[in-house]
């Protein structure tokens, strides 16, 4: 008597991102993604404290996630077993425990609104100036502390708006939020690559930085209970768009390491992505400890991330949009000419003209947004000669300016010495750029593969489709 084979089971992977929110589901037997949407939360807002605040609708994020949630096939999320969550690290959002959300029948099933909850700070923010920062205790971590991380943004409330913490509980990232939702916490859980990335919390020992916190008045009762990144947050306490009531969800993880993990296929992978920015980093051996105190020097972070280990990152502020704001200024001049051209016609031909031209002796420094480590260190063009002049041999220096800058900060030396033994290339300013392909090659020795993008989504249901 045959009997029939049991059905595949999927993860389905949610990244609540700055602009947009986007989710996947993994089949588990092939890990290969069968569906995704992705839809834009339009959730910006205005802030009383001016241009330098970011924050956005948590009631709108929400119902992006819906939207994609119930465009997936309902057969398929019936057999959901696991939810994994990312999401843009740093930022907070606050909540009261008991109220932080309500459910809702609705003709897609059951869904979540958020109920009192505050804007969601991002990471983007700004209010935090290099003066205040300096007027905050020292933390004790291995990590910079800077404006949009949580525990900075916190701090700025409690000297400037104190009477509006008071009306919340507890406080997470917003993709810990959605975690806390669908599993009924009353007090959220946090992986330690989210609270690494509010400030105030030792990788090392694991813990919050309670004393020093408490010390300045800092309300501590706001702060997350930290659980080991990967680990199960809990289940849903509600059938969720399709979803079974049941289903576990790991507790939410950092955007930035679920897109590593989306394409390092192999441990020793450096992964490289240029999209707006840049960031090249790869996984350190499991006995690697950082340092005790940050090197504001350093070019070099050193990210949590999973079952002990960490990354170590070379995050560039100079990507794709030095190469955005070089085609804005072409576009500028030729528009005092008279001349009106679309953006893709200028960028088209500025890639064809750099590929007419095999190297060039032209330098460009590209660090037009300066680096972290060295933020007057803005961008400059020098050996310049009749010669080198043209549209083709501008555009080839600029692209090797990027690279440059990124082996300046992570040397391909100091890759092949931690073991990496090929660059995992991906992001759309790199992928879609022949002459930046060549320039990396050039300065990167090591064996280039590519990938036509990192996603977090995809990342964040492997990492949920591995744990045991």
């Amino acid at each position: 008597m045959s009997t029939q084979a049991p059905s595949p089971q999927y993860v389905l992977g949610l990244d609540i991102g700055t602009s947009s929110v986007k989710v996947v589901l993994l089949e588990a037997g092939s890990r290969a993604v069968i569906d995704s949407q992705t839809q834009e939360t339009r959730a910006e807002v205005s802030s009383p404290e001016g241009e330098q605040a970011r924050e956005q609708d948590v009631g709108k994020i929400v119902s992006a996630l819906h939207r994609c949630v119930t465009a997936l096939p309902r057969e398929r999320l019936r057999r959901v077993g696991r939810i994994g969550v990312s999401g843009q690290m740093h930022g907070v959002v606050l909540w009261k425990s008991k109220e932080g959300c309500k459910w809702q029948r609705t003709d897609a099933g059951f869904t979540f609104q958020p109920v009192e909850t505050s804007h969601l700070v991002t990471w983007q923010d700004g209010r935090c100036h290099r003066e205040f920062l300096a007027s905050l205790p020292q933390p004790d971590s291995h990590l910079r502390l800077a404006s949009g991380f949580g525990c900075a943004t916190i701090y700025w409330y409690m000297r400037n708006r104190h009477q509006f913490l008071q009306s919340y509980t507890v406080a997470g990232t917003i993709h810990d939020y959605v975690v806390a939702a669908l599993c009924g916490l009353k007090k959220p859980l946090m992986s330690a690559q989210n609270a690494a990335s509010w400030g105030y919390f030792n990788t090392r020992c694991g813990t919050w930085n309670l004393q020093i916190l408490k010390d300045s008045g800092f309300p501590t009762c706001l702060l997350p209970d930290v659980v080991e990144s990967g680990s199960i947050a809990g289940k849903t306490t509600h059938e969720w768009c399709g979803v079974p009531e049941g289903t576990e969800i790991g507790v939410a993880l950092g955007d930035f390491q679920c897109s590593v993990y989306s394409c390092m296929t192999e441990e020793t992978d450096a992964v490289l992505n240029i999209s707006t920015s840049a960031q090249l980093s790869f996984a350190l051996t499991r006995d690697f400890q950082p340092p005790d105190r940050p090197d504001p020097t350093s070019s070099i972070a050193y990210f949590p991330y999973l079952d002990g280990m960490y990354l170590e990152v070379a995050a560039a502020l100079n990507g794709g949009n030095v190469l955005s704001t070089f085609v804005g200024m072409l576009k500028q001049w030729m528009q005092e000419f008279g001349l009106e051209v679309p953006d893709p016609t200028i960028y088209t031909q500025t890639i064809n003209s750099a590929l007419s031209v095999a190297d060039t002796d032209l330098v460009v420094q590209a660090t037009v947004f300066g680096e972290r480590h060295l933020p007057s260190r803005l961008a400059s063009v020098t050996n310049i000669s009749p010669s080198n002049l043209s549209l083709g041999h501008v555009t080839r220096a600029l692209c090797r300016g990027i690279v440059d800058n990124l082996h300046a900060m992570l040397p391909c030396q100091r890759l092949a010495e931690s073991g990496v033994r090929r660059i995992v290339g991906s992001g759309s300013a790199l992928t879609r750029n022949q002459v930046l392909k060549q320039e990396l090659e050039k300065v990167f020795t090591l064996p280039v593969v590519y990938r036509e993008t990192v996603d977090s989504a995809v990342g964040v249901a492997m990492v949920m489709l591995d744990r045991k």
